[in-house]
């Protein structure tokens, strides 16, 4: 039962994540979406520092799918395109098969 409500968890922040990132890019369109992060030095850092995490994760991601013998290809082209919403689906799935009732 308890992985079932982290799963349920992880996918409710990706549903609020998925809302709030189509809002911002309708907003403002892909362009102004990256744009700032390449006019100063600050947002150019932030910038890199999540594509840093990201390809941390995704190295994480691939280690625990092949050390539990799932798919990882998805969430890692997921996770290219639209940053933190492919670990957050890996999670949640995770924890939805996860044996024994626990999620790690």
């Amino acid at each position: 039962m308890e992985r079932r409500r982290l799963a349920i968890g992880y996918g409710l922040v990706l549903a609020a994540f998925a809302v709030f990132t189509a809002y911002v890019v309708a907003r403002v369109g892909l362009v102004g979406f990256f744009e700032p992060h390449f006019t100063e030095w600050g947002p150019a850092q932030v910038f890199a520092d999540l594509v840093l995490m990201g390809l941390i994760t995704i190295g994480w991601m691939v280690r625990d799918a092949r050390q539990r013998g799932a798919a990882v290809w998805p969430y890692v082209v997921l996770t290219l395109a639209a940053g933190s919403m492919g670990p957050l689906l890996y999670l949640a799935v995770r924890a939805w098969q996860s044996p024994g009732g626990r999620a790690g």
